[in-house]
């Protein structure tokens, strides 16, 4: 992991759940994000993205130089090999950089995973997967993460509002990532930005990560080629500006909305609620993370 960019390209933003980019769109964003100097792109099987990295994969461009991070909920033998089986398939690639646990909350539910672990350590061996991680939004599945073996790569939410971190408040999540460092754990952040909430204070949102000497490296969903100019300026480069990056974005619910609650159910932010039935957001707990969209079978929640 340590040739990754700083920058990680997030492709939640091109993927069904929230723009639904073509693969040939899709790819030429990439391909545009790889000569710009990013090399690492995470996904995830529940964005249905798959198709999105073949498309790129098939670009005139090394293998061995893209790295390529996705998650899964395998908790055992038969779905850890499904689910690998199924990002080797669709993506078109005979191996995996990163592959991660997804929403992991703590020991407790790593140990619910340990069967899946195991099998990806073996799958680490035939060389189909090159390392292996875990996300969480937790301190304490931070904290689990540090301690375990096979865990190589921790994927944690932080950002300089606190938001969305769960079990504790940014001080706890910022320790928790110093005690994984110093386990000599990968540290890959995510919602740096907040879901695109601290996008008004761009610049103070990417210099507080940027500082903290613990992460690795982050990932920001990006669905133009502005906004990879002014995201590699501003990382790579480290000339932090505010150009093309004060798209507001917000959750969308679709007036036909039928209450099943199936949304709030997915909500780990609880962040969704249901009133005179039809679900609803509360702004200030929502993360745009869109797997509430996802949830929605009539596709009646959108991220715009």
């Amino acid at each position: 992991m340590n040739k990754v960019s700083k920058l990680c390209f997030g492709a939640l933003t091109i993927s069904p759940l929230q723009q639904n980019f073509s693969p040939e769109e899709a790819a030429d964003l990439m391909e545009y994000a790889f000569h710009q100097g990013i090399n690492f792109f995470d996904t995830a099987e529940i964005y249905n993205s798959y198709a999105l990295f073949k498309a790129f994969l098939k670009r005139d461009i090394p293998r061995e130089e893209v790295y390529i991070s996705t998650k899964c909920y395998a908790y055992d033998y038969k779905t850890a090999k499904s689910s690998l089986d199924q990002a080797l398939k669709e993506m078109d690639t005979p191996y995996i950089d990163l592959m991660m646990l997804h929403e992991q909350e703590s020991e407790h539910t790593l140990r619910g995973h340990s069967e899946a672990l195991d099998y990806f350590a073996l799958m680490k061996k035939e060389g189909k997967i090159h390392h292996i991680g875990m996300s969480t939004h937790y301190v304490q599945g931070v904290l689990a993460g540090a301690q375990h073996k096979l865990i190589e790569v921790i994927h944690p939410i932080i950002n300089k509002s606190g938001l969305g971190i769960l079990g504790g408040n940014r001080g706890d999540m910022e320790n928790a990532l110093e005690i994984a460092k110093n386990n000599g754990k990968f540290i890959f952040a995510m919602k740096v930005l907040g879901g695109g909430h601290l996008l008004k204070s761009y610049s103070e949102a990417l210099s507080y990560v940027m500082k903290l000497p613990w992460i690795d490296s982050f990932a920001i969903g990006m669905q133009t080629r502005e906004e990879i100019d002014a995201n590699v300026s501003s990382v790579i480069h480290n000339i932090i500006g505010t150009d093309c990056v004060n798209k507001d974005r917000k959750l969308i619910i679709d007036p036909y909305c039928i209450g099943c609650g199936k949304c709030i159910q997915r909500c780990q932010q609880k962040a969704l609620y249901l009133d005179e039935g039809r679900a609803k957001v509360i702004k200030d707990r929502c993360i745009l993370c869109s797997y509430c969209v996802g949830a929605c079978e009539d596709f009646y929640i959108k991220v715009v």
